[in-house]
């Protein structure tokens, strides 16, 4: 008998997993860290062959070791770069059958539109949002000679609420995520291709605390409404792209699916 099991992102304790994956290849952009490489460990437990792009070579070398599978380094933005990513996925393993389209920014020039600028602003719509068009064009080829696929989309909480504490072209970009993936779930759903847009709420990851740590009062703004009382752990984020790669959610389709801790659902928040 085999015990399945997986670390957390930070490394310990192990946790029993299901093997929903086995022989099917997952692309995920952004997998140096964060929500990517906790996506990464916990596909890879559940027996996927992971491939893992990422413009920081040495985190995405790391990740790849760490999950014994692929490492790309991508350019998100670039259209050739994401071309090869998911070539390289197909030609290692022969399918592209799950496509995390996760990479992206939140730079601190990004605030209030008031004193954003146009560079920051195209910056982080190239990032968040071009990269997420281009990954979907790559993969669909794929998934559609196969008559299978699912592609899970990095969104946001903030793609269905406004928030007071505005970071603008980062909010702006997850809406046209969360769009882009309900449209392309719906004109592909009958050769048998899902897209969903992922919409986590705060996750404790280094770009939440990198931009938490230079406005605290921003942080501690965010947390009191959360109904949780707490950030998410890349884990549990993890957890849910396993499940809408899995055919579990098989059912699941053009949706925002919400890990927030109840923050969209909060109109008080408890004491």
């Amino acid at each position: 008998m085999t015990d399945d099991t997986a670390t957390t992102s930070g490394g310990s304790p192990r946790t029993p997993v299901c093997r929903r994956l086995v022989g099917r290849t997952a692309v995920i952009t952004g997998a140096g860290s964060g929500i990517g490489l906790a996506t990464a460990r916990r596909l890879a437990a559940e027996g996927a062959h992971v491939v893992c792009g990422d413009i920081d070579e040495r985190a995405g070398k790391a990740a790849a070791e760490a999950v014994g599978g692929t490492f790309v380094r991508v350019d998100v933005t670039d259209q050739e770069q994401v071309e090869a990513l998911f070539k390289t996925a197909f030609d290692t393993y022969g399918s592209v059958d799950i496509a995390f389209n996760n990479a992206g920014i939140s730079p601190p020039d990004d605030d209030s539109i008031l004193t954003t600028g146009l560079d920051a602003w195209r910056r982080v719509q190239e990032v968040n949002l071009t990269s997420v068009y281009l990954c979907c064009k790559a993969a669909l080829p794929y998934m559609q000679r196969q008559g299978r696929g699912s592609i899970i989309n990095t969104a946001s909480f903030v793609a269905v609420m406004g928030a007071a504490t505005s970071q603008i072209s980062y909010t702006a970009s997850k809406g046209g995520v969360l769009a882009m993936s309900r449209e392309l779930g719906v004109q592909f759903a009958r050769e048998g291709i899902r897209v969903n847009a992922l919409c986590p709420g705060p996750v404790n990851t280094p770009l939440l605390q990198e931009l938490f740590a230079k406005d605290p009062e921003r942080a501690a703004r965010r947390l009191v409404h959360i109904p949780a009382g707490r950030f998410a752990e890349a884990d549990e984020i993890a957890a849910a792209v396993a499940f809408l790669a899995s055919d579990d959610s098989s059912f699941i389709n053009a949706t925002d699916f919400l890990v927030d801790g109840g923050i969209s659902g909060a109109y008080v928040t408890p004491l």
